[in-house]
């Protein structure tokens, strides 16, 4: 019997419950670099706690919410030849990676990222934790400094990966 290991990027797709719908939207420049609000959003929400103690909960109910409306909050993009849709169209590669193998190195690199931006977490749960704004801030570049380069390996993936399947080839308009 051959065991199936966890998936975190899969796991992660299907909770933000992405369909071919919220794919082409998320492809939009306008999606991909208000996504990067998210973070700094969740560190300001958890930070209210010091003003708003329990009504903190409400920030972070936004800031979850704007996560997961984020990739549809915007139309298809008119052009995809930019280096946004590109790097979400290296996602959706990757994603696809069991069924469209991907070169070995583009896996190693996507995993390795995501592990900088998990580390990157730990002093940034930290610094919220204790309101320390040197550890936050440091634990929040490297999350969002891990993330964007995860997407511009995508970028090389998609490059790498668009004449190998029908579909790949068919998101570039």
């Amino acid at each position: 019997m051959t065991r199936r290991r966890f998936d975190l990027f899969a796991a992660s797709e299907k909770l933000m419950r992405m369909d071919e719908a919220a794919w082409a939207r998320h492809a939009n420049p306008w999606s991909v670099y208000s996504r990067m609000t998210v973070l700094p959003l969740m560190t300001l929400a958890v930070w209210s706690r010091v003003w708003l103690g329990w009504g903190a909960l409400l920030p972070v109910a936004l800031v979850l919410v704007w996560t997961w409306w984020n990739p549809r909050a915007f139309g298809p993009p008119a052009s995809t030849v930019n280096w946004a849709s590109r790097g979400t169209f290296g996602e959706r590669v990757f994603l696809n990676r069991r069924h469209v193998p991907i070169p070995a190195h583009h896996a190693r690199w996507a995993k390795g990222l995501a592990w900088v931006s998990g580390l990157g977490a730990l002093p940034w749960l930290l610094g919220i934790w204790q309101l320390d704004p040197g550890f936050t801030l440091f634990g929040l570049a490297v999350m969002v400094g891990g993330k964007l380069w995860f997407v511009d390996r995508m970028v090389w993936l998609y490059q790498d990966m668009n004449d190998r399947h029908p579909a790949y080839a068919a998101w570039t308009r």
